[in-house]
């Protein structure tokens, strides 16, 4: 895995105003240069290995982070999880559950399938803000991860 990263982050989110504030929050902390958008679980998964197909082992492109809702259209945030964890090239790529879910069983299933870190978004602008630019600088500048 000596390729090129072209994604620092990948930020799945299907809620524009989601999506919007976490992107500005990145920017605050200087670290919105290299962030792609996918607005649901078939698009994320297909922005990393570059197709939906599970059989296909094609070339990946590896994020140093993944943030991801788990209430996503089209394949949800569990299965995108899932997916990420159980392939060797990406099971070492931080993910960070980043929901509106309190639920316990989403909780237990995530921390099951190897999620990093189960963030509870937080209603209060300010909070939420804060919240993802610490995310950010955490994981992309503080955390190791093993070479590949």
């Amino acid at each position: 895995m000596n390729e090129a990263r072209e994604v620092e982050i990948l930020l799945v989110e299907d809620s524009p105003t989601d999506a919007e504030l976490a992107l500005r929050a990145l920017r605050k902390q200087n670290l919105a240069n290299k962030v792609t958008l996918a607005r649901d679980g078939v698009e994320a998964v297909t922005a990393i290995f570059g197709t939906d197909d599970p059989d296909d082992r094609g070339s990946v492109r590896l994020p140093r982070l993944i943030l991801l809702d788990l209430n996503l259209p089209r394949m949800n945030g569990l299965e995108v999880l899932q997916r990420v964890k159980s392939d060797p090239r990406t099971r070492h790529v931080p993910v960070v559950v980043l929901t509106s879910s309190q639920e316990e069983r989403d909780v237990i299933e995530s921390y099951e399938l190897g999620v990093n870190s189960y963030i509870i978004k937080p209603v209060d602008f300010d909070k939420f803000m804060d919240a993802v630019g610490g995310l950010g600088f955490y994981w992309l500048l503080l955390n190791r991860v093993p070479r590949a």
